[in-house]
């Protein structure tokens, strides 16, 4: 495995980091581009101590309203054991300004970083780093949609810049930055399709992800942007049905590419976990029985067990060699959502119990901080799969339609994407309205 140690120079790196951003220009925005337009403690496996494992949060976790780096990078963690010892990625899940605070986090074993609406809708409204720019794209007459956008962009081409070494270093296995298009257009085949292309255009960056949902409307854009020969992650997938149908939209993308090289082309598909669990728990609530109950917090990580199941299999076999034989790559599972929502679980649950070779889990600070402080570094996901098939078999057994769970959280998930993209849009508004009353 490859070693990041070369970039424990903090100071330096971001010295380096200043001076090259310093001298890239500005992404371009296609003025006619509109969203929405027509150009379209351990813990084991599968048991639950329910119990709070506590841990202080500490230097390493980015503050988005400082405009200075977080200090001196921490040395050797359980991160880079994660990756070294058991071929698991550890992403960030979360992307502010200044990017730099990135720095010390990379050098303690984070590998990628993922983003999200919500995230910079919470990074851009509470912090005055975007103030300057925000101002200057008020002043040169952009709309609120284009400056959301040069924003956005802007924090992307940044990190893509601190994490293209370990891009380079695993030669395009890691050191990923994910940005998603717009969630209002996530019924929308064609729309998602082509702000794909627009992203990956203006971003313009080898080591970027598009994030584009995995709703049934979008999974047909998967397979028609990685047939172009764009890197996608694939994401809010909450159930088995779904992403088998995203294993496929990205197996059918490499083989209607026409490309000789495949190499270039990867992907992730991002479950999500947590939510699972905030769901299916109320739904064994209400039913109450001692069985029920039993079986809260357990649903999720069972599921999640039985997508790696799944991974194995779609990923062997004639289909799949015949694309290795071209330089294709695994469409590595992303476990997202991995931060605990109830507090009487233990604060690694979603990342403990999910380690195994060729898969990446994205944390925000509790769960990434919670893992540095007292994770554990062991294969897990498949221990015990006849453990995972039982839950997942019980809880069908007990009327939880996991299809119908999965559509449910991804209407959620949609929704309260829109919602952070929307509500970002009207404060955005807001402000501007305000620089013009003042006379910017």
């Amino acid at each position: 495995m490859a070693s990041i140690s070369k970039l424990s120079n903090a100071n330096l790196a971001a010295a380096s980091f200043r001076s090259s951003s310093a001298l890239r220009s500005e992404p371009k925005l296609s003025p006619n581009f509109r969203t929405g337009a027509p150009i379209r403690k351990r813990v084991s496996p599968l048991r639950l101590s329910i119990q709070r494992d506590r841990v202080e949060r500490s230097s390493l976790v980015v503050r988005c309203s400082e405009q200075d780096g977080n200090g001196a990078p921490a040395k050797r963690t359980a991160l880079h054991d994660l990756y070294e010892q058991q071929g698991q990625s550890p992403w960030y899940d979360n992307l502010c300004r200044p990017v730099t605070d990135l720095l010390p986090l990379i050098a303690s074993g984070v590998r990628g970083v993922t983003s999200n609406p919500t995230i910079f809708q919470k990074a851009i409204s509470s912090s005055s780093a975007y103030d300057e720019q925000f101002r200057q794209l008020v002043t040169a007459g952009k709309d609120i949609e284009s400056i959301y956008w040069e924003l956005v962009i802007n924090d992307i081409q940044d990190a893509c810049k601190l994490f293209e070494p370990i891009y380079e270093q695993t030669d395009g296995g890691d050191g990923y930055v994910s940005v998603e298009v717009s969630p209002r257009l996530a019924n929308d085949t064609n729309g998602t399709i082509e702000a794909a292309k627009w992203l990956h255009k203006v971003v313009n960056r080898p080591n970027v992800y598009i994030k584009i949902p995995a709703t049934a409307e979008c999974v047909p854009s998967v397979k028609e942007v990685i047939s172009n020969g764009i890197s996608v992650n694939v994401t809010l997938i909450f159930s088995l049905s779904r992403y088998e149908a995203v294993i496929d939209a990205y197996l059918d993308g490499l083989e209607s590419s026409g490309h000789d090289d495949l190499s270039r082309i990867t992907s992730v598909a991002s479950f999500f976990v947590s939510r699972v669990d905030t769901l299916i728990d109320k739904m064994l609530e209400e039913i109450g029985t001692p069985e029920a109950l039993d079986l809260r917090g357990k649903a999720a990580v069972a599921q999640a067990a039985l997508a790696y199941k799944l991974y194995q299999k779609k990923f062997s076999g004639p289909r799949w060699e015949a694309l290795v034989k071209k330089g294709a790559k695994k469409q590595r599972l992303l476990w997202a959502s991995t931060g605990v929502k109830n507090p009487a679980y233990p604060d690694t649950l979603y990342v403990d119990p999910l380690i195994g070779p060729d898969t990446v889990s994205t944390m925000p600070d509790q769960a990434l901080q919670a893992f540095i402080d007292h994770g554990t570094v062991s294969r897990t996901i498949d221990s015990n799969l006849s453990e995972a098939e039982g839950i997942y078999s019980a809880l069908g057994k007990l009327g939880i339609d996991w299809n119908k769970v999965g559509s449910q959280l991804e209407v959620e998930g949609v929704d309260s994407f829109r919602k952070s993209f929307d509500s970002l849009l009207v404060s955005l508004q807001k402000k501007c309205d305000s620089l013009k009353l003042v006379g910017l």
